[in-house]
């Protein structure tokens, strides 16, 4: 069996089409919405609504971990806008393209920047949307557990920390545990570029230990300090940033 993983997304579109090729199932760990490129400010929902220089006025100030002056600034020029409107059917236009470019078959969890209500409108007979379940792929059990904890970033699927670590417990003892965050861990949750620590759980971590899966999966973290890392028995992976590289991750037994 051959599996490819993909996390972070971002509108990829053309590179998602591409990345089931050659494998036996595709595993999406979420953020499939571009909402803004820190890299490229010209690209994602921000910068089509109010241009480039607004765009990278906003990465300015929450790279500088000046969140409070990004709020008000954003605040100000949403002002006199439909703010959920307007993202709603920016995002509804982006999966309706991300949708359907995945392979079949797909087996997809939600990442913090996604919208879940919406995926059930768009995810097809080939796409399996898991959130705190499992599923066996090839003769091993995959669990999923799928958004983000409670950040400054203030994302669309950010959870607590007790309603994720109940997720974490209902999937249970698998093979492979696939996450959109990583454990919370220094070195898998620093952003080199971003020069900040992400959120990363503790109760993901306490589960990787305490039923030592062979492999736990996940992306969240763009650029990590270290992208692989054994947890006693657990092979620890980020699979990588998609948006940036166009290349899945893949799993083989």
């Amino acid at each position: 069996m051959r599996v490819h993983v993909v996390s972070d997304v971002h509108g990829n579109t053309e590179a998602l089409a591409r990345a089931g090729d050659g494998a036996d199932a595709l595993v999406c760990l979420g953020d499939l919405v571009l909402f803004l490129d820190y890299a490229d400010h010209s690209r994602g929902i921000f910068p089509d609504l109010f241009g480039r220089e607004n765009a990278t006025r906003i990465v300015e100030l929450r790279t500088a971990r000046r969140y409070e002056e990004a709020r008000a600034f954003g605040a100000s020029l949403w002002e006199g806008l439909d703010r959920n409107a307007a993202i709603e059917e920016a995002v509804r236009r982006q999966y309706a393209e991300m949708f359907a470019a995945f392979p079949t078959p797909t087996y997809a969890t939600y990442g913090n920047v996604d919208i879940p209500g919406l995926w059930k409108e768009y995810a097809g007979a080939g796409t399996k949307v898991l959130d705190g379940e499992r599923v066996e792929i090839g003769g091993l059990v995959f669990g999923f557990v799928g958004g983000g904890l409670k950040s400054p970033m203030r994302t669309p699927y950010e959870i607590s920390d007790e309603e994720y670590a109940a997720k974490i417990e209902a999937v249970g003892e698998v093979d492979v545990l696939c996450t959109h965050i990583p454990p919370e861990v220094p070195e898998l949750v620093y952003d080199t570029v971003a020069r900040r620590f992400e959120r990363g759980s503790t109760a993901l971590l306490d589960a990787i230990r305490r039923t030592r899966p062979r492999y736990a999966l996940f992306g969240h973290v763009h650029q990590p300090l270290v992208r692989r890392m054994r947890i006693g028995v657990t092979e620890c992976v980020n699979v990588g940033h998609f948006a940036g590289s166009g290349t899945p991750w893949a799993l083989e037994w």
